[in-house]
């Protein structure tokens, strides 16, 4: 029998959870980042994404794992997601559930498959080197790794998380392929800076490619009850009993990153291998990114985004995100950040754009809950 190519056993989920807490109140519970037009281009960032994906699977093979509240929004987006390849679940348990949970379906269809997991809720320009990048990734991984993307830097973040790269790995691909020495947490800005100095260090893009069955193998090493509750649900899959199942199981969960329990641990023990790429990223994580985004970084350049927006500016630069028909006047300001919603008006910085998820979670405690 012929052996199926690495790449027709490939299988892109899309993990579209989370609510995007930095961007209230423009992101709320019910309508969460991945879901709105964040680039002005026209799609939603989960339209996006699956538009980018389509060159390298076809729509049997592209999964999407959200939350039960989000289904019929994401149906609506994606007309040629297949109903077989939309998982939902009844409560949200980070990533590792919903992307071994994924993988545990995967697995059960084909023992040989592998899976690439990309966030529903990232900016990428360059589709041809986003393609390049994951089918490298894919001849890594159909060897039994563990891969991940790396973006080269271009200025030193403090918002993104790092990999450490070390040896070539010229055995799996001809080029661009590193172990993986471990991943760093976000750092402060003189410590970024070092990074882009010293070089070898890339921003974790949060993009992970395996063989099913090694990511799950990997993952019940750290959390061996979590991975044979997915598999007992996966078990079941498609037939009358899968929702028993998981009410049974799901809740008792545990809440834990993918990178924790699987990323780490694969790094700390040499089966994570890295692709540098080349194209450019952003997770749209504030504000501020959306701003630069939108202005290509140029400094004193005022973003606007929403349809219809009413914006008067003299002298100021940062982002205007309206919703309402109500026209923002702005005189003298530099790097703010105005949203205004029919229920919120929110005015902060650029420099303090990441300080909204603080808001946040004080509303979570003081009666403001309505308004998330």
């Amino acid at each position: 029998m012929t052996e199926i190519a690495a790449i027709d056993r490939f299988t892109c989920v899309i993990p579209a959870g989370g609510v995007g807490s930095r961007l209230w109140p423009l992101s709320r519970a019910a309508a969460p980042k991945f879901l709105l037009d964040l680039t002005g281009g026209g799609d939603s960032l989960l339209r996006a994404t699956w538009n980018r994906l389509m060159p390298i699977a076809p729509p049997e093979r592209i999964m999407v794992v959200t939350g039960n509240a989000h289904r019929e929004s994401v149906v609506e987006q994606l007309p040629g997601l297949l109903p077989e390849n939309l998982v939902t679940e009844s409560e949200p348990k980070d990533s590792s559930a919903a992307i071994g949970l994924a993988a545990a379906i995967l697995e059960q269809r084909d023992p040989e498959a592998i899976l690439g997991s990309f966030a529903a809720d990232h900016v990428i320009r360059g589709n041809v080197l986003f393609q390049r990048a994951v089918k490298t990734a894919v001849q890594a991984a159909d060897q039994g790794y563990i891969a991940t993307i790396g973006i080269h830097p271009t200025h030193p973040a403090t918002g993104f998380g790092y990999i450490k790269c070390g040896t070539g790995r010229t055995d799996l691909a001809p080029f661009d392929v590193y172990d993986v020495e471990k991943f760093v947490e976000k750092p402060d800005e003189a410590t970024a800076g070092a990074y882009l100095q010293q070089g070898g260090h890339l921003w974790n893009a949060g993009m992970f490619i395996a063989r099913a069955s090694v990511l799950l193998d990997q993952m019940a090493l750290a959390e061996p009850g979590l991975v044979a509750a997915l598999r007992e649900i996966a078990s079941v899959w498609g037939t009358k009993k899968a929702a028993v199942a998981r009410e049974r199981l799901w809740s008792g969960l545990p809440k834990i990153a993918v990178d924790y329990s699987v990323a780490e641990p694969a790094a700390a023990s040499g089966k994570m291998v890295c692709v540098a790429a080349h194209f450019d990223w952003d997770d749209v994580g504030d504000f501020a990114s959306i701003a630069d985004l939108l202005t290509r970084g140029r400094k004193g350049d005022l973003a606007v985004l929403g349809d219809g927006a009413q914006v008067l500016s003299d002298a100021s630069s940062g982002i205007v995100v309206s919703e309402s028909d109500r026209l923002v006047a702005l005189v003298g300001m530099t790097d703010v950040v105005v949203v205004d919603t029919a229920d919120v008006l929110l005015v902060t910085s650029k420099a303090h754009a990441q300080d909204v998820k603080a808001l946040v979670n004080r509303m979570k405690v003081s009666g403001g809950g309505h308004l998330l």
